[in-house]
């Protein structure tokens, strides 16, 4: 494309002239059309993560479609200084988003009289299938223009701050709240986190930690915490500790982070002998809603495995699948991650990607759709797929990210939390018990979600197993 614009006047233009322009269908185009026309019919623009892959799927609106004809006309033939007439289309097939469309435009008869030029017009798939042909008439300009090309400025969108975790915690409403051992729960936010989650009828709190620190906090900060039950223990280690052998007997459901390392949550839980591990290895994942992403995206491990083996990453997969299935969201696409999306040898990561991937196939790891490895880029952006010429179901519409290691898994939230807006919640998997864990610093209403995710792992997870029973 010329920094110039120029047009083809009346005298210039021939008979059988033609002139093409081709662009790559995006969601982002789609949205700013609906924004433009006001057109919100949802075959066009209904993102509802609820109705599973609907989204992946959805048409352009015709008039988008026939707007790359017009374009056509008011920039390259005739060009600048057109004006049009009338036009008449057919529309033959669906555009979808990925698809490269080509307008084309063919003169086809002049009128001298009042400089009309009636032209063919085509536009064509990455097939070459068409999917509208028709014809439109212009007044040819009958002066030559030639003019620097307008830069046209980046839009970008905002969408509600957080819709994909209030509807987490509106999903988890209609469930019986789960009794949550608070551990350690001496600082404002975890104390508020705590309660905020109570008062959403989310989990029946049992605060573990010094008492007369907790009710100090209370009193200073004006925290309600009457009818509260609180069990006294001193120090971050021994609330998890006692933390850990009350979900053991069953007297509670769920464990909460509060005011203290993970480690020291995370140490008692994996105690081979007095713990709560499973023959699963226990992993985090992390829930994130952002406005640069049109669905919640699920990313693991960020936060417990280091250095995590093929085995691990087996179990990491299996826990975030486990998560996205339980609390409702249907079967996931899932992503393996690496620095690129071919298999090499020098990084290891793609190895690992490739045999979770066959691991897959083979039925070793079930309920997901995997591929990898893949790009950041190419696993989120349908265009960087398409450009890329990766044929995947996968690839451009990720729901779950697997990160190669916690120390790239950790670099990724920072910074969609710093450069895109994101919230998080979060979940330790594959311990006898879910266990939240959430940043010390994270908000009341990153809490608030992760208290949902727990209950609606645990009661969809039970309900499963119930109708699994009857099934037999």
């Amino acid at each position: 494309m010329t920094n110039y614009i120029s047009n083809r006047t009346f005298d210039e233009i021939e008979l059988g002239e033609f002139a093409t322009l081709s662009h790559t269908l995006t969601s982002k185009d789609i949205l700013l059309f609906a924004v433009m026309s006001g057109d919100v019919n949802p075959a066009h623009v209904d993102a509802d993560y609820a109705k599973s892959d609907f989204f992946h799927h959805i048409v352009a609106h015709g008039m988008w479609t026939g707007s790359l004809i017009s374009t056509v006309l008011g920039t390259i033939l005739p060009g600048p200084g057109t004006i049009y007439v009338g036009q008449k289309f057919n529309f033959l097939k669906p555009v979808l988003i990925g698809d490269t469309i080509t307008a084309k435009v063919i003169v086809k008869a002049k009128h001298e009289e009042k400089k009309i030029v009636e032209l063919d017009c085509v536009c064509t798939n990455q097939l070459g299938k068409e999917v509208i042909t028709g014809e439109a008439t212009v007044i040819a300009p009958t002066e030559k223009i030639n003019r620097k090309r307008v830069v046209l400025p980046e839009v970008a969108f905002k969408k509600e701050k957080c819709p994909y975790h209030e509807r987490i915690i509106q999903m988890a409403k209609k469930f019986d709240p789960i009794k949550t051992a608070i551990v350690y729960p001496v600082s404002k936010v975890s104390l508020e986190g705590a309660l905020d989650s109570m008062r959403e009828n989310l989990i029946v709190p049992v605060l573990i930690g010094p008492k007369n620190q907790i009710q100090s906090l209370a009193k200073d900060e004006k925290i309600d915490i009457s009818g509260v039950e609180i069990v006294d223990v001193l120090g971050g280690p021994a609330a998890a500790e006692m933390a850990v052998q009350m979900a053991r007997k069953g007297l509670v459901e769920a464990i909460m982070k509060g005011d203290l390392h993970t480690d020291e949550l995370l140490h008692p839980v994996v105690d081979k002998v007095s713990g709560l591990q499973t023959d699963r290895r226990i992993s985090h994942v992390s829930v994130i809603d952002t406005p640069a992403y049109p669905r919640p995206l699920f990313v693991t491990d960020a936060a417990v495995n280091i250095f995590p083996k093929l085995h691990d990453k087996k179990d990491i997969v299996q826990n975030a699948i486990d998560l996205f299935q339980a609390i409702g969201f249907g079967i996931p696409k899932v992503a393996i991650l690496s620095a690129i999306e071919t298999v090499s040898e020098k990084i290891p990561s793609t190895l690992d990607a490739t045999a979770l991937c066959k691991m897959a196939e083979r039925g070793q790891i079930t309920g997901g759709l995997l591929d990898g490895p893949l790009a950041f880029d190419n696993a989120l952006s349908e265009e960087a797929a398409h450009i890329k010429k990766i044929n995947s179901v996968v690839a451009g519409r990720a729901d779950i990210l697997v990160v190669p290691d916690v120390e790239s898994g950790n670099m990724l939230l920072k910074q969609l939390i710093l450069l895109a807006d994101a919230t998080f919640a979060g979940l330790v998997m594959g311990a006898k018990v879910p266990i939240i864990l959430t940043s010390r610093s994270s908000s009341l209403l990153a809490r608030t979600a992760s208290s949902a995710l727990a209950l609606l792992y645990l009661r969809n997870r039970n309900q499963k197993n119930q109708n699994d029973d009857i099934s037999f």
